[in-house]
């Protein structure tokens, strides 16, 4: 902790779909800044102009709503930042704290293989760098410059880190940066820098991919005597075949889970525990991260993916969901699957089925998929039919009919009339009750009888036990 205000940031690239390992950095800086009363800014880092679309920062944007990741200021562009970024960098050329650099890139690349030949590490070899007594080559004609920062040429960086612990890196370890790229517009390490100094971000969490670009980023910040924020740099997120998870590999966007019938509460708490712990809870609240997050006890290794432990935990809040909530995540889903409802079945019918079946489910989608076996037309399994629906049981189901058409229809009446046929053919429930269930909803395995003949209505129930 530090005497500075508490302000955290999330500053995810329009270059593709939010993916999960910024989805909890972004769950880790927001829970980190309302632990302490601090602020939480979205930043649009859109500096690579070819990649970035309008596209995926409606696609980020949307993926923060959905998980209730609230900010207090942004979302903010880099690209709107550009005069500011210019002036620093006029700043520092003055201040004899970075230099024009006119190499061109076959010049780049042939220092490059020299040094490699010589089994030296490949760093910019400083030919453009200005020093006392130094004669700098010729400008040559018709080459657009870089920017360079003047990195210190000896001594370490070290830092705290939130994550890892004390850090250090050689100055030597690393060369002197492209702060700005031919054409004016600042490179990410030296954009970066000027907005966390302009907008006095205090901790940064970050993956762990970004440990080396820190050295460059606080010999920056030194240079422009600008406070440091503290840095913690999370393991990344390995998928199922043990590689880190990332736009181009195997991640998914935050959004497709949404589509997937996923609740946001159960992602979020299945990112928080993804590289986080407090004691042994497995499930709680955003409220209970809020008040547990105070930036200790995230692990230093890599965490595992599980997508079978995410959909346990999504089960468990669909349990727990309100139903009219649920019936409403539910209608869309059966809307995708051509099932529209009238607003009085989603406001009075469905939120009664979602309770009946969502103990079962582990997804909206799939509760949709159950859902839809009350609202369209069912095609029972014929290996089912075959297997449940025989000769033996028909007259029985015929008179289950026949009670049905005049009893009162409420739960209680329905197992009553279930219960005379089951005396009155010497069966025991199991022998009628599957057969039922295959003809009326498809599937021999269904939540308490009577509760799903109520759900699905008379009529539907009648026309459907007309089949066997």
């Amino acid at each position: 902790m530090t005497s500075r205000k508490i302000r955290t940031r999330i500053a995810p690239s329009p270059t593709g779909f939010l993916h999960l390992g910024t989805a909890r950095t972004a769950l880790y800086s927001w829970a980190y800044a309302r632990h302490f009363g601090g602020e939480f800014v979205l930043r649009i880092e859109d500096t690579d102009v070819a990649r970035s679309t309008q596209d995926s920062v409606d696609q980020i944007l949307a993926s923060m709503q959905w998980l209730g990741l609230d900010y207090d200021e942004g979302p903010i562009y880099q690209m709107q930042r550009l005069s500011r970024y210019k002036t620093v960098i006029e700043q520092l050329i003055a201040e004899g704290k970075a230099y024009y650099c006119y190499s061109t890139p076959e010049e780049l690349d042939a220092v490059r293989e020299a040094k490699k030949a010589r089994g030296e590490k490949a760093l910019y070899d400083g030919r453009w760098r200005p020093a006392l007594g130094k004669t700098l080559p010729t400008i040559p004609a018709g080459v657009q410059p870089v920017v360079r920062f003047c990195n210190p040429p000896d001594g370490d960086v070290t830092w705290n880190d939130l994550v890892k612990g004390p850090i250090t890196i050689s100055n030597r370890e690393i060369d002197d940066l492209i702060i700005a790229r031919t054409d004016g517009v600042p490179t990410y390490n030296f954009a970066v820098v000027v907005d966390d100094w302009d907008m006095e971000i205090s901790h940064v969490f970050r993956g762990d991919e970004h440990i080396n670009n820190t050295p460059w980023q606080i010999n920056i910040f030194n240079a422009l005597g600008a406070p440091l924020p503290q840095f913690g740099h999370c393991p990344v997120i390995l998928g199922d075949d043990g590689q880190k998870l990332s736009k181009r590999r195997g991640a998914v966007s935050v959004t497709a889970y949404e589509e997937g019938g996923y609740l946001p509460e159960a992602m979020l708490n299945y990112l928080a525990r993804l590289g986080w712990s407090h004691g042994d809870e497995e499930l709680f609240s955003s409220e209970q991260l809020v008040a547990w997050f105070d930036g200790t006890h995230l692990n230093k290794s890599p965490a595992q993916w599980d997508p079978v432990k995410l959909l346990w935990v999504n089960a468990q809040y669909i349990k727990q969901a309100d139903n009219t909530r649920l019936a409403g995540l539910v209608s869309t889903q059966l809307a995708k699957q051509g099932i529209t409802l009238d607003a009085a079945t989603v406001e009075n019918h469905l939120p009664q089925v979602c309770a009946l079946l969502k103990d079962r489910c582990d997804t909206t989608v799939a509760l949709a998929s159950w859902a839809a076996k009350f609202y369209s037309d069912v095609t029972p399994d014929a290996a089912e039919l075959a297997q449940h629906v025989t000769d033996a049981v028909r007259p029985a189901v015929a008179l289950l009919a026949e009670k049905l058409s005049t009893c009162a229809w409420d739960k209680a009446s329905i197992a009553a009339a279930i219960k005379e046929v089951l005396a009155a053919n010497g069966l025991k429930m199991p022998q009628l009750a599957m057969p039922v269930r295959v003809l009326v909803v498809g599937t021999a395995q269904t939540p308490s009888l009577d509760s799903v003949l109520e759900m699905c209505g008379r009529e539907k129930v009648i026309a459907r036990l007309a089949r066997a």
